[in-house]
């Protein structure tokens, strides 16, 4: 890979702006003149988001504004050495270095690694001079390249350093028990671009200055190499210089811990490394607990109360889809091979007809009604049992989100209790709730060594389960379980405009954030209830799925048919992906449009989508399939319904956001304070 960085990226000693967000708009529209991004205002609202997580400004006159935008279509590189110089938030004044980095949103590992050589780069005070003492762009391109590996040094190699005398280096280096201390770090940044491998070299630079035994590893977006068990098991203590949640910090539990953002460890190396020396002394320092909730940084700006719930179930949800997408797909196999008749109540036996049919018949004695029937009740009754887990799944990794693995057990226990009260969605939610917090705190306090191997797999799992299950049992279960029983009764009962009104409403919310928060909990509520096999619970999921794929067909056919030369060649590509994406129900396949224009495109999804769940309910639409899209065709009656809602809802979103692209010009972000942030770089 060649020319992340060309002459045309370059300005030397330019006045760029008066403040930073000046400076960034002037790069990003050099990246974009050269071709090398498509929107230039998509790619500044982008970094600046990057901006407003934590300033860019570091020490010694750098500032590494970057992102990882929709609008790149390759890694870039523009730089600006400043005269004067502009304030980026670092401590010790303006920045007259400045790379805007920027990487395409799904960047390949080779390109973000060439991108993290800079980063790392600009901790040397060799390569940060030679970019101030460059005469002309073509030094400066040279420089960056043979930083990050596209070129060789014209330069003679240099010599191999001298062994380095720790005792000189570190003449009153610190100790522990009479030896060197051994410290482990992770360093991650919400990009895990530039400050991930920043941070990982001054941590690393500084415990070689300090006489510190320091092994770091940077958690990027590159992929990370995990440290070996026996170094972290050797280790003394842990910083933690982190932005974004630890993966797998269960594997530093009962660590002593200094926590701080990522930029702390660029700038405040030596202090981290003295705090985490002297945790290592007290025996009263806080600890790794080994839960995902614990791991992100003190430093670092904190979740609310709101979003720190909201991560907690999406990941539940995220975790739950796998056993709807299988165990419900397998019911509509069967009703595909058996017909719906396998699901009815077989006369006074208490079971359906494919559970007779399962009990009395086999392969080598197959019922009257045939082999087909046979396979159909075989597949609907293994996908009835799939979809049982359900809502216990949806508790045990609501429970792990909270405490890590010893929250799964007590998650997946008052999950099942919640079935067996007949609570239902809601009562999984809570139970997944009640035993993740009851585990993590019962994991919260240091436990005695002798006893810390117990606590995970035995102590935790054991308590948790008592308080959160002993709740569900014996205090919530009953009045969750008649709030879902009205619920339910409220729901069949619809009629006429209250139908529609709820397709509506379902419509909106599939169409709103696609894929996000809103779209999650929409689909859920539908799967969560298509177990019961209910009528309004069957035209509930047909309205979702319909909905949802409304914004990639929309896109795919605004973008490929009607209106080719309003999108760019990026978003035509994207728009051809986009009709498998939107036939197979996947409605994130109409993020990138999103992204790029969310002021023109997010209404006209929501127009679509209300238009689609309204008819919809119409129509009588029915789905027993949960995913699937136009594939699980034989699941959906009326199939002609359900085509026309989705039809007449795509064709409203797509004439739509051609009038919004012809007759509303974008809105151009002036100011800081306007700019409208798009999905990928709040994900980010």
């Amino acid at each position: 890979m060649a020319d992340t960085i060309t002459t045309a990226l370059i300005s030397l000693d330019d006045d760029l702006g008066p403040d930073k967000a000046a400076v960034i708009r002037a790069l990003a529209a050099r990246v974009v003149a050269q071709g090398r991004a498509t929107d230039a205002d998509a790619l500044f609202a982008d970094a600046w988001a990057r901006e407003q997580q934590d300033e860019t400004g570091l020490p010694g006159g750098i500032a590494i504004p970057h992102a990882k935008s929709p609008a790149v279509r390759e890694p870039s590189l523009a730089f600006a050495r400043l005269e004067p110089g502009v304030d980026f938030g670092a401590e010790d004044g303006p920045a007259d270095l400045v790379f805007l980095i920027a990487a395409p949103a799904d960047a390949a590992e080779a390109h973000l690694a060439v991108l993290s050589k800079l980063a790392r780069s600009l901790m040397q005070d060799e390569f940060t001079a030679g970019l101030r003492a460059a005469g002309t762009a073509d030094e400066v391109v040279h420089l960056v390249r043979v930083a990050i590996g596209e070129e060789q040094s014209l330069a003679a190699p240099a010599a191999a350093p001298a062994p380095r005398n720790e005792a000189a280096a570190a003449p009153n280096a610190p100790t522990i028990d009479g030896r060197t201390p051994r410290i482990v770090a992770v360093t991650a940044c919400a990009t895990g671009i530039a400050h991930t491998f920043m941070a990982a070299d001054a941590l690393t630079a500084a415990g070689a200055k300090n006489g510190v035994e320091l092994t770091v590893e940077p958690q990027g977006s590159s992929g990370y190499q995990a440290l070996p068990a026996g170094v972290i098991d050797a280790a003394d203590a842990i910083i933690f210089a982190v932005d974004v949640d630890v993966r797998e910090p269960q594997r530093f539990a009962g660590k002593p811990v200094v926590r701080a953002s990522v930029k702390a460890g660029i700038e405040h190396p030596d202090d981290l490394i003295a705090r985490a020396v002297s945790a290592a002394a007290d025996p009263h320092a806080d600890r790794v607990t080994g839960t995902a909730a614990t791991a992100t940084a003190a430093g670092a700006p904190t979740e609310s109360a709101g979003a720190h719930i909201k991560r907690i179930l999406l990941t539940g949800v995220s975790y739950m889809i796998p056993f709807v997408a299988g165990g419900g797909l397998l019911m509509a196999i069967g009703f595909l091979l058996g017909g719906y008749a396998i699901a009815l109540g077989h006369g006074d036996s208490g079971v359906s007809n494919a559970v007779y049919t399962l009990q009395h018949f086999a392969l080598w004695s197959l019922p009257p009604q045939g082999l087909m029937y046979y396979l159909g009740a075989a597949a609907f009754q293994i996908g009835s049992v799939g979809l049982g887990f359900l809502v216990p799944a949806l508790a045990g990794y609501i429970a792990f989100a909270i405490a890590d693995r010893p929250g799964i057990a007590p998650g997946f226990i008052a999950g099942s209790i919640a079935i067996f009260m007949n609570a239902g969605f809601i009562g999984g939610l809570v139970g997944g709730l009640l035993a993740g917090y009851a585990a993590y705190w019962i994991g919260k306090p240091a436990a005695p060594r002798w006893l810390r191997g117990l606590m995970p797999v035995v102590i935790i799992p054991l308590l948790a389960s008592i308080i959160a299950s002993g709740l569900m049992l014996l205090v919530l279960g009953a009045p969750i379980a008649w709030l879902m029983t009205h619920m339910s009764d409220f729901l069949n009962g619809l009629t006429g405009a209250g139908v529609i009104g709820l397709g509506i409403i379902l419509g909106l919310m599939m169409c709103f954030d696609l894929g996000g928060p809103v779209n999650k909990t929409a689909y859920a509520f539908a799967v969560a209830g298509l177990a019961s096999q209910s009528a309004a619970s069957l035209h509930i999921m047909a309205a979702v799925m319909c909905a949802g794929m409304v914004p990639p067909i929309a896109m795919a056919l605004a973008s490929t048919v009607l209106y080719r030369r309003g999108f760019s060649t990026v978003e035509r590509e994207n728009g051809a992906a986009a009709w498998l994406l939107g036939a197979s129900f996947i409605t994130e396949g109409a993020i990138p449009f999103a992204a790029a224009d969310p002021l023109r495109v997010i209404p006209a999804n929501l127009v679509g989508g209300a238009v689609t769940g309204a008819l919809c309910m119409a129509f009588g639409v029915a789905s027993r399939a949960p995913h699937g899209g136009i594939f699980v065709f034989f699941a959906i009656d009326p199939i002609w319904g359900f085509v026309v809602a989705l039809a007449v809802g795509a064709v409203v979103t797509a004439l739509l956001l051609i009038a919004l692209k012809k007759f509303v010009r974008r809105r151009q972000a002036a100011e800081p304070a306007t700019v409208v942030l798009s999905p990928a770089a709040v994900a980010a």
